[in-house]
């Protein structure tokens, strides 16, 4: 795969505004200590995945350092830090998440996010260690973005062992689309197929991983599942025989949505979500056992007050936290869905792959059914071939 890393790559053409060109100290670049990847040892690329459709899956596999560090005083061995990436970990779920995991102590997290000094500003305003997390560059509505984020990343001279896809774009009061800087659709652009890329793209890295877990988490939401009461909440999630994806979702002698109709934010954003489950799906159809990566979905509760929400009527957003906490029971603070999303990424009684988890009422996880619409294998499949052209891994 090629891979480029020389210069910063546009923003979406929706609202990512042209900013002043930061430079950064002496010692770091797009959030990678140079001194840190001199120090670190480099582990390239050693395994090569090969997708096949006939049932079979084949991978050159080789060994790879052990997850255990050797002690400096004499034979004591101890378990090494895990590393996650999480995209969009600059607020919201991710934020919390990365709290949750930075202040468990065994945890290094990459915030993958496309504003560096907001996160920056967060984690250290959270009180984040130091040495617990770093902050890198990632765009997911640039496609460009995603490939050079992982060429930095493998420059870092971290393995990987977990990574989260938790980013999102919601805009369900937008009448017309915006696009991504590669002319998609902004919501769909950057909810499936920025995150589609990204997978595909470091699917070798984790499996080079030698941590106990390495995990693959994608997070999914309720709204896109139909056997559910929000599932049903107008506009339902629909990806119809994905004609729209098909042509590209542009909006030039196209439509931008997945299926076909007239354009409708809520809509797209269901609509990507439901992408988010299928894909999840696939991933563990066709590789979770030949690398033995666990692959997972969640719906870590209603996060009533959350940033997603900021390009909502200010009506819904003064009502929606009290209408959760009071009538449905359904409220979660950023904290708790963190602390959940956390728990998938390190439990190790949660390493079933192929799951879409939830937690009930006493905050116990448990595997929840997807809709129909969700869990369509022949979908899924042809959401995979579509997509895999569209970013241009076919």
């Amino acid at each position: 795969m090629a891979l480029q890393a020389a210069s910063l790559v546009p923003s979406s053409v929706a609202f990512h505004k042209e900013g002043k060109h930061i430079g950064f100290k002496e010692t770091s670049f797009l959030g990678i200590s140079i001194s840190d990847h001199f120090k670190a040892e480099f582990h390239p690329p050693t395994l090569r995945i090969k997708d096949v459709r006939n049932g079979t899956i084949r991978a050159q596999t080789v060994t790879s350092s052990p997850s255990i560090d050797q002690g400096t005083s004499g034979s004591k061995k101890t378990l090494r830090k895990g590393n996650v990436v999480i995209t969009g970990a600059s607020s919201g779920l991710g934020l919390a998440t990365a709290k949750a995991l930075a202040m468990m102590g065994n945890w290094h997290v990459t915030m993958a996010c496309r504003d560096f000094l907001k996160a920056e500003k967060a984690a250290k305003r959270l009180g984040l260690p130091k040495e617990s997390y770093s902050v890198m560059h990632l765009d997911l509505a640039s496609l460009e973005s995603v490939r050079q984020f992982v060429a930095n990343f493998r420059c870092s001279g971290k393995p990987l062992d977990v990574l989260v896809c938790n980013a999102a774009v919601y805009l369900p009061t937008d009448k017309e689309p915006t696009f991504t800087a590669d002319g998609f659709e902004l919501s769909v652009g950057t909810n499936h197929l920025g995150h589609f890329l990204l997978s595909r793209l470091l699917l070798d890295d984790l499996n080079q991983s030698d941590y106990p877990s390495k995990r693959l988490i994608i997070v999914g939401s309720i709204t896109g599942n139909s056997n559910t009461l929000a599932g049903n909440v107008p506009p339902k999630a629909n990806l119809g025989d994905l004609r729209g994806l098909s042509g590209g979702l542009s909006g030039v002698n196209t439509s931008p949505m997945i299926d076909g109709g007239e354009f409708d934010g809520a809509k797209a954003y269901k609509d990507s979500k439901v992408c988010n489950m299928l894909t999840m799906q696939e991933l563990h159809r066709r590789f979770h056992e030949e690398t033995g990566i666990t692959f997972a979905s969640l719906y870590p509760g209603c996060i009533a007050e959350t940033g997603l929400f900021r390009n909502h009527v200010a009506l819904f957003r003064t009502l929606f936290p009290p209408f959760q906490k009071y009538i449905t029971k359904g409220y979660v603070s950023e904290e708790e869905a963190g602390n959940r999303l956390a728990q998938v990424v390190s439990d190790p009684s949660l390493t079933k792959s192929g799951v879409y988890w939830s937690w009930n009422k006493n905050s116990k996880s448990f595997e929840n059914e997807l809709s129909k619409e969700a869990s369509d294998e022949e979908k899924a499949r042809k959401l995979w071939e579509i997509s895999e052209k569209l970013v241009g891994l076919a």
